[in-house]
């Protein structure tokens, strides 16, 4: 397979620190690659220096002759003058060239380019919208290779659900930095780690790479540090889950289950809600019979939520669909057009906007969070202020850096751990994840779990909902709160079919392919179990084999025929585990 893009020793600094340090790796034809790592360690520099945006400071950068690439980084501009039309469709002539083009077609709808107006003048744009229309400018090209930087971040639920469908669908390249973990695990066969300069290569998917560190860490670790390891927490977390169970191989399951067989649930549920109710009392939050408007739009008539102690419920729906508005009803910040809002007298509110609010520039960035509290208590853990804003993106040497030197992402880090210094009972979350890196993202995670208060969280990050909430209602645009049992697939389901009956085309992807029949899928299932067992065998041969080399440490002959033979069964398991994948995709 041809490499469309080669890294030879490639090092890149700004200032003094080294991000990328002898780097060397390759994205070969049809690659579908996460990029994660830290806020700061590297990650956009890889993608810059990868897609030709920044030079390698020393290396060699290849690529092949004739590559179609498209780029999208955080600091894609457009062009000044431009419409939201010229800037999409700038390689079409007449509106029927596009029009009439399934694929284009797709991108204009899927991204929400129509509801902006293609005559719509960029610079009337916000930034979320911005990025929506580079995205779109980028995939209705002809491409070999998409490089993604945080392409998920401006999108609501549907729309990184479209993304992850057009993606797989195209089998085009792909390399992309994004936290959202959904969209990792179900887009990516490949997954990199910038950390200290270098880059670590993992096959598969989030669900895999947290396999991957978990079995580093107990390789490297006692077992009370082991314990104390976030990322086998989230393992335990991925493997509960149904759509982890039918994802991978079954001797991988068993593989994970050994590791996180004395791993606690994420959270107990009944001793939260026990605890947020001698809190909280009977009474939280209720709304009764309101009604709430924006501009001439009613996004709620009529309608009561009670919202109990301990709940911890997502609300989600399209982009403008109102959770925003809603947030700030919930937290007592603006006023309906009918109907009352009731607070409980021990509710200890704390609502984290989209929007940064004023923070102390003068101090420092522990002096900001001493501010408010020296400790904190969350649940059963007992926090300094310089412990809390570690566990949230903050080294030490961070914390001494002015607020004002802060960019936009550290100054919502540093609101949120403001918010929780001050140890509410109520915690309003809107769109918490933005700018969080996926570590950061597990340390708050964990913090939520033994938090026994009562929590709204609007996100497009479904595994976040699906991960710290209880509960899922929507906005479907019926002036109605939607409780969905289901949570986010009954959710998306409601969706395909308001869009069907509204007659929106249908989508792309696998969400769109036909069904296996009841014959094809019985066939499958009895190859599955096949190629199953065998990997198993071949995982016993390869352990053997291991034990084998480390026995013959002094043979030479002996340490050639062995890793010869270790070699042959290596490639035979990759050739089951690939026809494995092959299968299990085509039966989904």
């Amino acid at each position: 397979m041809v490499n469309l893009v080669n890294l030879e020793s490639v090092s890149k600094s700004y200032g003094v620190r080294p991000l990328l340090d002898g780097v060397s790796l390759g994205v070969a034809e049809g690659d579908r690659i996460g990029v994660v790592g830290l806020n700061g360690g590297g990650k956009t520099t890889l993608l810059e220096v990868l897609a030709g945006v920044a030079p390698a400071d020393s290396g060699r950068v290849s690529r092949v002759n004739g590559l179609r690439m498209a780029v999208v980084t955080q600091r894609t501009e457009l062009p000044e003058g431009s419409t939201v039309g010229e800037v999409v469709l700038a390689e079409f002539g007449a509106e029927h060239e596009w029009a009439a083009d399934a694929r284009v077609r797709s991108i204009v709808d899927g991204l929400g380019i129509s509801a902006l107006g293609l005559d719509n003048p960029t610079g009337s744009l916000s930034g979320g919208e911005r990025r929506r229309v580079a995205l779109a400018a980028a995939l209705v090209a002809e491409l070999d290779l998409v490089v993604l930087d945080e392409p998920t971040n401006h999108l609501d639920i549907e729309g990184v659900r479209w993304l992850a469908d057009h993606l797989l669908a195209r089998r085009i390249a792909v390399v992309v930095v994004t936290h959202d973990r959904w969209f990792l695990d179900t887009v990516c066969g490949r997954t990199w780690e910038v950390v200290g300069g270098k880059v670590e290569q993992y096959e598969g998917g989030y669900a895999d790479w947290v396999f991957a560190r978990v079995e580093r860490a107990r390789l490297a670790a006692t077992l009370e540090e082991k314990r104390r390891n976030l990322a086998r927490k989230e393992l335990a977390w991925l493997q509960r889950g149904a759509k982890a169970r039918t994802s991978k191989p079954r001797y991988r399951i068993e593989a994970a289950e050994a590791l996180i067989s004395d791993v606690p649930p994420p959270r107990d549920s009944v001793e939260l809600l026990s605890f947020a109710r001698r809190r909280l009392g009977k009474t939280v939050i209720e709304l009764e019979d309101i009604t709430l408007t924006v501009g001439d739009r009613t996004l709620l008539e009529s309608e009561t939520w009670r919202i109990g102690p301990g709940e911890r419920v997502g609300l989600v729906g399209v982009n403008g669909s109102g959770k925003s508005t809603l947030l700030r009803l919930l937290a007592g910040e603006r006023e309906p057009e009918a109907g009352r809002r009731k607070q409980g007298l021990t509710v200890r509110l704390a609502h984290l906007r989209q929007e940064l609010d004023d923070l102390p520039g003068q101090m420092r960035v522990l002096q900001a969070v001493e501010d408010v509290a020296a400790r904190v208590v969350l649940g059963k853990q007992e926090l300094s202020a310089s412990q809390l804003a570690e566990k949230l993106g903050f080294p030490p040497a961070r914390q001494w850096t002015p607020v004002e030197d802060l960019s936009g992402g550290e100054r919502r880090r540093l609101q949120l751990v403001r918010l929780l210094m001050a140890e509410p009972n109520v915690l309003l979350l809107d769109e918490p994840t933005n700018d969080l890196d996926i570590d950061t993202l597990q340390q708050l995670e964990d913090l939520l779990d033994s938090w026994p208060g009562t929590l709204v969280v609007v996100s497009h990050d479904r595994y976040l909902i699906e991960r710290v909430c209880d509960t899922v209602v929507g906005l479907l645009g019926d002036r109605h709160i939607t409780h969905l049992p289901g949570g986010i697939e009954q959710y998306l389901a409601r969706r395909d079919v308001h869009q069907a009956q509204a007659g929106a085309p249908a989508g792309t992807g696998k969400g769109s392919a036909a069904k296996a029949s009841a014959a094809e899928r019985r066939a499958a299932s009895k190859e599955l179990a096949k190629l199953e067992r065998r990997l198993g065998v071949l995982d016993g041969k390869e352990t053997k084999l291991h034990d084998a080399l480390a026995a013959a440490a002094t043979d030479p002959q002996r340490l050639m025929e062995l890793n010869t033979e270790l070699k042959s069964v290596r490639a035979e398991k990759d050739d089951v585990e690939s026809r494995w994948l092959e299968i299990s995709e085509a039966v989904e």
